[in-house]
């Protein structure tokens, strides 16, 4: 059996890659067509226009969706381990939720495009950064709440530094993205040009955050399956 197909490890392993090719793909797209700048524009920025504002809607809500299923499942297993455990709480269900609240956002800045709603991409991308960097913090506690369990020393400290890089690097994103207005090219003399870079530098790295959170996922993922049952309903 190949390593991919063990236990539910194909999931975060989808999503690793697919999230990742989304990004660069739109990127690159927009660069050859110099539809964006070379140095650091926003991600959103680089799905703007047409042909590769719809490949990254197409492709970031897959990315929403694989992400819930990953979500979910990693739920599922944190529960079978708290009943290993003995104990039950109710961190690992708020840390669902509010990554299904932070894969919604996903959701809204995929389907509008920064540039037509500018407003409503921008909630949408607050919530999806707000709500995944709250995901990870909690996750990565719970990671070491379930210690021995699961997760490997190394893995639950490997998980909070990612998650307080996320954290770190969100403030400038979201703090200099107020002085930014929106546009696709940029000159070094612009007075915004600095909030521009501060903040378009700090969004790819939470980003990047979160496809390397996910990584983490891989080695645990091998360890469960997930199985549906079905009941008949006899009047």
């Amino acid at each position: 059996m190949y390593w991919f197909r063990e236990g539910m490890c194909f999931l975060p392993t989808f999503l690793v890659i697919w999230s990742s090719s989304t990004f660069i793909i739109s990127y690159i797209i927009a660069l050859v067509r110099h539809d964006v700048d070379v140095i650091f524009p926003y991600i959103s920025d680089t799905g703007a226009d047409p042909p590769q504002s719809g490949i990254f809607g197409v492709m970031t809500t897959v990315t929403a969706f694989t992400s819930m299923l990953t979500m979910y499942a990693r739920y599922k297993f944190v529960q079978k381990l708290e009943e290993i455990q003995g104990c039950r709480s109710k961190l690992n269900k708020w840390a669902l939720w509010i990554g299904l609240i932070s894969c919604l956002g996903m959701c809204f800045v995929a389907t509008f495009q920064v540039t037509l709603v500018t407003e409503v991409h921008d909630a949408g991308a607050l919530v999806f950064f707000v709500c995944g960097v709250t995901y990870t913090l909690l996750q990565s506690i719970i990671s070491y709440r379930m210690h021995p369990y699961g997760s490997s020393m190394a893995l639950c400290h490997t998980r909070m530094v990612i998650s307080i890089i996320s954290v770190l690097a969100s403030f400038p994103m979201i703090i200099c993205a107020f002085f930014v207005p929106t546009k696709l090219h940029w000159d070094t003399h612009d007075k915004e040009f600095a909030f521009h870079l501060a903040s378009a530098i700090s969004e790819w790295i939470v980003t990047f955050c979160f496809v390397f959170f996910f990584f983490t996922y891989i080695r645990e993922f091998k360890c469960f399956k997930l199985t549906l049952n079905a009941e008949m309903l006899v009047n």
